[in-house]
């Protein structure tokens, strides 16, 4: 049984679960679908209660419905495109383009993403012929999570302008968040073919082509893993990447900051990360990560740099959810707390 229909069972089972949970079921109705749950994994050879099995067909952090959101909101895109061409915005209008796409800039660095995409779409109105109006409004849909819409700003900054570089980056993390690591391979290669230097694209490659799995890998990846993603774009915080300088102390920083998880021990039984970040025996051991090339892997982890990016800026905290939905983060956990 091919692993991408186990996936796909395995995603159908959660949401089912997912509905009988938060009441979207009727208490009537709950029998007779915890039955055809059962027969949909039995018929595919699918146990939700398998750990091993769930490590190896889980896709989060993308869900069954975030994926079919992006299809309809792709779907309705294509249909609700007008067909002519728009004509040549004028001089004032790009003039008052470039007024509002500094002033969502703004808004992006005091963390106001609504605020933020409503005037990069008020610019996007003025002129639509800049890919920079629509990949910064996908840096700005990305910040306060939806992944779904900034790939559909960044496939528009594309067909605006299929040599913008900036835009197959948004693009590649935001699949490669959403999980699709197959896509998001796609999209950094042709970043990458672009601009053969970006170390941002050549990192995102190489993370992205060690998720997909053997059966669907086609084409060798020859990066030599490049160095942690840099900053790069119009936005000053929004946009920034793990850089040289993050390393051991930028992820302490990250796990230092983190609710839930100081004291005699993590959330969820797992250990303090941030104590142990903060020992020098543990601080040690990452910069010997650091020295044989570990720290460097983790920190180009697209996931890692989008959760150390978004706290930078002022964001979210991470959940203990979301850090061990992440292989590496799991493993490092795991490493640091195992006399624990």
């Amino acid at each position: 049984m091919a692993d991408k229909k186990q996936q796909l069972v395995l995603s159908i089972i959660d949401f089912l679960n997912h509905s009988i949970d938060d009441g979207t079921v009727k208490q009537d109705d709950r029998e007779g679908l915890e039955v055809a749950i059962q027969c949909i994994g039995e018929a595919f050879g699918v146990d939700p209660s398998d750990d091993k099995q769930r490590q190896h067909l889980n896709i989060q952090p993308a869900k069954l419905q975030t994926i079919f959101d992006v299809f309809l909101k792709t779907r309705d895109k294509v249909v609700s495109s007008p067909a002519s061409t728009p004509s040549a915005p004028s001089a004032e209008a790009k003039a008052k383009a470039e007024k509002l796409k500094q002033t969502g800039n703004t808004h992006m660095t005091v963390k106001k993403y609504d605020e933020a995409i409503d005037a990069y779409t008020k610019a996007i109105a003025l002129d639509s012929a800049n890919p920079v109006y629509f990949s910064n409004r996908a840096a700005a849909y990305a910040s306060k999570g939806d992944h779904a819409s900034a790939i559909l700003d960044s496939e528009k900054a594309i067909e605006v302008d299929p040599k913008f570089v900036k835009a197959y980056s948004r693009l590649g993390h935001a699949q490669y968040t959403l999980g699709d690591y197959k896509a998001a391979a796609a999209a950094f290669k042709k970043g990458v073919e672009l601009d053969p230097t970006n170390a941002n694209l050549k990192s995102g490659l190489q993370n992205a082509m060690h998720r997909i799995p053997s059966e669907d890998e086609d084409e060798d990846d020859d990066d030599d893993g490049p160095p942690p993603l840099v900053p790069e774009g119009d936005i000053p915080l929004s946009d920034t990447r793990a850089g040289p300088g993050a390393g051991a102390a930028g992820l302490a920083d990250m796990f230092r900051n983190m609710g839930g998880m100081g004291g005699a021990g993590g959330a969820g039984g797992m250990p303090d990360l941030a104590s142990l970040m903060n020992n020098p025996m543990m601080m040690q051991m990452a910069q010997q990560m650091m020295a044989n090339g570990g720290m460097e892997r983790l920190m180009s982890n697209p996931n890692v740099a989008n959760m150390m990016n978004r706290m930078q800026s002022g964001g979210a905290t991470p959940s203990m959810e979301e850090l061990m939905a992440d292989p590496e983060l799991r493993n490092l956990a795991s490493q640091f707390g195992g006399g624990r």
